[in-house]
Order: C-alpha cells, then structure tokens, then sequence
C-alpha cells in the first residue's frame, strides 16, 4: 500500500505524476507554465486526464541561471496553496533538493518531497519527517544538482541504485517517514549516460523485488533522444515504449508529460496482466 496525502494506492496500481514547471527555461516546455493562469490550467487538465499527483518545480534540472532558495520558494510555494485550495484531493509533489524550500512548501500543504538529486541536502529527509510527508529518493551518482554526467562509470549501475536508494529509504523512515510514503528512483538520465538508463530500465524489476514502491521519471529524457536519434519534441512514441516496458516489470509511479497517452498505456499494461478489467468488454458476447 502506497499512501501519500488523502490517497492510497494499492500494489499494483499504476500512478501518474504530471510535471508542472514553474520556470521561464524548463527542457521540455520552455516556460509555458510559469505564469499562474497556464500552470493552473495545466493542473486541472491533468487531474482530468487522469493523474493523481501534480509534481510541481521550481528550478529546471539542467544548467541554467542560478536559482536561490528564496526564488525557488517564491515559485512554488503560493503556487502550491493554491493548487491545495482548488484540489484538495490530488497529491501535490514538490521537485526540491532543498530543506528549506522543502519546509515552506510543506508549511502550504504539499504531500510529497521528490528529491531528485539522491539525497544531497540530508535536512529534506528531516523536513518530511517533521512534516509526516513523502519522499522520493532517487539515485542520481552523486552528482552535484543541475550538472551533467561526465564520462560517468559504474562497476554495476544496478547494485550502485539499489545501494543508493535503498540506503536514502531506510534513513528517512529511522527519521520518521511514513515507511508507506516512501518510493524509490533509478533516477533515469541523472549521473547517468545512455546506456546505464537502458541497464536500469531494464533490469527495473530488481528495484520492484525490494518492496519499495518505484517511480520513474522517463519523459523525453535524453536517454530516449539517444537511442532513437530523435530531437525533443520527437521523443514520446520512445518514452511510452519505455513506460510500457517499465510497467510490466512492475513500477508504481509514473512522472511524466503527456498524461493521457501514459494513462492508456498503463491501463492497457495492467489489463494484458490481469490487474484490470477492460472499461467493456462485449466482443464475442453478443
């Protein structure tokens, strides 16, 4: 059972998480949400389409003009009380790595902590602790927030995930956690080149076999980009083959940008393994 805000999910219930930028350079959508009208807009789309988590952030991950804390929260944190206000059922996720963003957006009602650079300011763990909120803990290579991977090795990429993640959970739960508001991630992209994401795609099932809910973030990653030689905006036919794929094997949550396209595909997965019955079924019946 995996429980986060006003919500549970059971085993093998797939989640969407959409992605809301509250930036002027974001990667993929280059700022379309980072006035208030658009990212509201975009929230209530994406409740309506069928994700149960709005993951909200504040400062792209990639290089980029610096961002401080206080221009982080200033992003995010109005933003988040509002969302609470007009959705109080959906799950409400902030992309931070700091402990002090982390505490003002928990103070406006957020529900989960995605920490996407494996745990590098250890104090965010204690804010969701303090706060009996979430958290994401994500394997990310050590690298420093908003760099890119360098010539990158690993003797094993897996056993390295599963050492880092695995570690991050059972530290935030020894520090209060709700251990059913914990999920891990291989961190797809982050420390990572190309191949180390195929490698942890593909062996995603030993993630699934620790008993930790597992999140992926996949969408029009680079990963995708490189092994298809694709541009961008050319890279969603690749991200849903590999959320299918990733489905199968059994991982929970999905952070992605096209909602609808994930959710048909999630449903389709969870049918073809017997975990959902088709919306009609009349073929053969008449």
């Amino acid at each position: 059972m995996l429980r986060l805000g006003r919500r549970t999910f059971e085993a093998h219930e797939p989640v969407v998480m959409a992605i809301v930028n509250r930036t002027p350079d974001s990667f993929y959508d280059q700022g379309a949400t980072f006035r208030d009208e658009p990212a509201l807009a975009r929230v209530e789309q994406a409740v309506s389409e069928g994700a149960a988590i709005i993951d909200i952030g504040g400062v792209k991950a990639g290089p980029g003009e610096e961002v401080s804390a206080e221009e982080e929260a200033r992003r995010t944190v109005g933003f988040v009380a509002e969302v609470r206000r007009r959705f109080p059922d959906v799950v409400i996720s902030v992309d931070t790595w700091r402990a002090e963003v982390g505490e003002a957006v928990c103070e406006a009602g957020a529900d989960l902590l995605n920490d996407a650079w494996g745990g590098v300011d250890p104090g965010l763990a204690e804010v969701a602790a303090r706060y009996g909120v979430g958290l994401v803990c994500t394997h990310a290579g050590g690298a420093e927030p908003r760099t890119r991977p360098h010539r990158v090795t690993y003797d094993d990429v897996v056993a390295d995930i599963l050492r880092v993640t695995l570690g991050l959970a059972e530290r935030a739960v020894a520090l209060g956690v709700p251990r059913e508001s914990v999920l891990i991630d291989p961190g797809h992209d982050f420390g990572k080149n190309t191949r180390h994401s195929l490698e942890a795609t593909r062996r995603l099932g030993e993630m699934v076999e620790t008993g930790w809910p597992v999140l992926v973030s996949l969408s029009n990653k680079d990963f995708v980009g490189e092994t298809l030689d694709k541009p961008l905006k050319e890279r969603v036919v690749g991200t849903l083959a590999t959320t299918a794929v990733s489905a199968w094997l059994g991982a929970q949550v999905y952070r992605v940008h096209e909602v609808a396209e994930t959710r048909q595909v999630l449903d389709m997965v969870a049918s073809i393994a017997g975990h959902r019955p088709p919306a009609v079924a009349r073929r053969g019946l008449a």
